[in-house]
């Protein structure tokens, strides 16, 4: 297995799939499912899982319109990216109309294309991928597992409100807005937030929003996704043209054929 790539580029990695990362769950129905008592984060993960077990799409598609800017300030820079999702664990996002760059997560592994070509391969997982989409597509101890792995941790685990819903915050404990943890809307079980230190610059958080919810093929989706470095918004992501559980070539999430694979947007 490739070692891991350094943390900045971890970071950027983060950025880029917090675009994947918009979400679903079961539409809502006239029945409300009662919130469970949650008492650790594997109870959490186990609750989404069985929530939407079996209902929940395994592939979406989407192209989203991208807006980044530095850490450190400085111009935006303005995109559009083309994004498939297989769970669990596939993401490709082609960073160009052209089809031949981007980046793919697939296999526990992440790899960087340039021009049709491989040009960076290493071990990793996106943590937003896992959260907002392989949650309910795997086993939930499996999900947990892969958490532990990127630091978020299985407790404690707190209720909150945020953007006026109740939600489950585990990791961090009231007023700590700075270690890892991630939120999870307790109505819908979706995820909705995460914090951790910034790889980049410790001092600082690192805070990813998943925005604006809406019923999607038996799950939801957040079609608005926001990235922040203490106060600084450094990615804005909104999605068009969502479709879900849609018939998609394998080769997609193969490295070596980056540009043979049947495209979606073809």
């Amino acid at each position: 297995m490739p070692v891991a790539l350094p943390r900045l580029r971890r970071t950027r990695q983060l950025l880029v799939l917090a675009a994947g990362l918009a979400l679903g769950a079961c539409a809502p129905t006239a029945t409300v499912v009662p919130a469970p008592t949650i008492a650790s984060g594997d109870a959490l993960l186990e609750a989404m899982r069985q929530r939407y077990d079996g209902k929940w799409y395994r592939t979406l598609t989407f192209t989203q319109r991208t807006v980044q800017v530095a850490p450190t300030g400085g111009p935006e820079r303005h995109g559009t990216w083309y994004e498939a999702m297989q769970a669990p664990g596939r993401l490709r996002i082609d960073t160009d109309s052209t089809l031949r760059s981007g980046q793919l997560f697939a296999r526990d592994s992440q790899f960087l294309v340039l021009n049709g070509d491989v040009r960076r391969a290493a071990a990793g997982h996106n943590v937003l991928l896992v959260l907002g989409f392989d949650v309910y597509a795997q086993p939930a101890a499996r999900t947990s597992a892969i958490l532990r792995e990127l630091g978020f941790p299985n407790g404690p685990v707190r209720e909150d409100t945020w953007q006026g819903r109740p939600v489950w915050v585990v990791g961090g404990r009231a007023g700590d807005l700075r270690s890892h943890q991630y939120w999870v809307d307790r109505e819908r079980l979706v995820f909705v937030r995460l914090l951790q230190p910034f790889p980049g610059d410790t001092t600082q958080t690192f805070d990813v929003r998943f925005n604006k919810y809406r019923p999607l093929e038996g799950g939801w989706i957040a079609p608005e996704v926001e990235a922040f470095v203490g106060t600084r918004r450094i990615l804005f992501e909104e999605y068009a043209d969502v479709k879900a559980n849609v018939d998609l070539d394998p080769r997609l999430f193969d490295p070596r054929a980056w540009t043979a694979a049947r495209h979606w947007r073809r």
